[in-house]
């Protein structure tokens, strides 16, 4: 049979539809199950005795041999109610940096009042990570795969089995949900310093935009550093606000891609621009970011540095 057939084949068979938005329930026409090796050696013992019992005409050999029989055949019963009408939804995961592990999370729903035990979630690398669900309650799956390079990385099919109750069966359903880590690019090592900083009206290389003097109070917004966050005040039950401040020095700190060595690689510029970024936020300095295809504006914040980070982890080269 041509590989493309079978594949195909696969697909309509184990309801393979690439990834979904989620949530994704696990309906019945969604759940395969089949005996294990267990199962299947279970099953050839029944038949031996079986044919003993016809054999020797054994009245208590017939009671035992279908005895054994209806307890695996209830086991099927069991181990596919075990996993069906399971909700699977995705939890959006934190940017982690090359290098580091992302961390995936599946919320498993269980809208009845029957225990779901012995569940295990199976990752694309193999690694099983074994859980339960409680009736009427959900239960948070993490699942850890290591990353190597920039740019989004995919969760991928995951696939949810049991063998509960009697490991004689396996029950499982594949599932694949539209959800993916951001990989930040691997900061270079520290020790290449921030570039100096441009000053509009002449007032030198000062490394921060209007800072010198505090002029007040404001409404804190999204995204200010904690650094500019008045916890006096809130402490006081004013809420939480933030110091502005204002002064002569009026500069902006450029992260310019073409400022860079041309001996760098794309790889290691980015490197760099990431380390740049990283510095400028832990000084709290107003910058801005340029590569070839989009320029941010200076600014502060952990917004600003999320969203930096994040157009470095997905530059595509033009």
């Amino acid at each position: 049979m041509p590989l493309a057939l079978r594949r195909r084949l696969g697909s309509w068979l184990f309801q393979i539809r690439g990834p979904q938005p989620g949530p994704i329930v696990l309906i019945h026409r969604k759940v395969f199950i089949l005996p294990t090796s267990h199962g299947m050696v279970y099953f050839l013992v029944l038949l031996l005795m079986l044919a003993g019992s016809v054999n020797y005409m054994l009245s208590l050999g017939f009671v035992l041999t279908f005895l054994l029989a209806g307890l695996g055949l209830n086991g099927i019963l069991y181990t596919f109610r075990n996993i069906a009408n399971l909700r699977v939804y995705a939890v959006r995961p934190r940017p982690v940096f090359a290098g580091e592990q992302a961390d995936f999370r599946l919320r498993v729903e269980n809208a009845s009042s029957v225990q779901r035990a012995g569940l295990e979630a199976v990752d694309t690398a193999g690694t099983v990570h074994p859980f339960d669900v409680a009736p009427n309650d959900e239960t948070l799956v993490s699942i850890g795969i290591a990353t190597q390079a920039r740019g989004r990385l995919p969760l991928g099919r995951v696939t949810l089995q049991t063998r509960f109750p009697l490991g004689l069966f396996r029950a499982w359903s594949n599932v694949e949900l539209d959800v993916a880590c951001i990989v930040y690019p691997a900061p270079e090592p520290p020790g290449v310093p921030l570039p100096s900083p441009s000053g509009e009206r002449g007032q030198g290389n000062t490394s921060a935009a209007g800072n010198e003097d505090f002029s007040g109070l404001r409404a804190y917004h999204l995204g200010d550093s904690p650094r500019r966050i008045a916890w006096k005040a809130d402490a006081r039950g004013q809420g939480l606000l933030s110091k502005v401040f204002s002064g002569r020095a009026e500069t902006r700190l450029w992260l310019d891609w073409n400022d860079l060595p041309h001996e760098l690689d794309v790889e290691a510029r980015l490197s760099r621009l990431t380390r740049w970024v990283l510095d400028a936020d832990a000084q709290d300095v107003v910058f801005g970011l340029r590569l070839p295809d989009v320029s941010v504006e200076p600014d502060t914040g952990a917004g600003h540095r999320d969203h930096c980070l994040q157009l470095l982890a997905l530059y595509q080269r033009q």
